[in-house]
């Protein structure tokens, strides 16, 4: 099975943004479909958006409008660029291959001031 490794977060102000990557080892998005996720402090996981490999895409009610779902299979990578960051955007983001249930190891992001 392939790895996944998510990078980009970070701390930022509310209105800020932020791009979350998402890196597989292999060509394993191909023909699968990628979701994010989020756990925050004292909460459950929650799922964020999902992008198949049709190229369509759906949004939590929360981040619709706010977050954009993007893959490029030639680089492996699934991308959420987070825009209008609001304090409860403050979570560790996860990737998952839903098809496979393989997840990654979450990178966290903060939204404060």
């Amino acid at each position: 099975q392939g790895q996944l490794v998510e990078s980009g977060g970070g701390w930022v102000q509310p209105g800020g943004s932020l791009r979350l990557s998402c890196v597989a080892s292999g060509s394993i998005f191909r023909a699968n479909a990628v979701g994010w996720y989020r756990q925050a402090p004292g909460k459950e996981r929650e799922w964020v958006a999902t992008i198949f490999s049709t190229g369509s895409t759906h949004y939590a009610d929360s981040v619709k409008d706010r977050f954009t779902i993007s893959g490029v299979s030639a680089k492996n990578t699934v991308y959420l660029q987070m825009n209008s960051l609001k304090t409860e955007d403050t979570a560790v983001y996860y990737c998952k291959i839903i098809n496979l249930g393989i997840w990654g190891q979450g990178t966290l992001v903060t939204v404060s001031s």
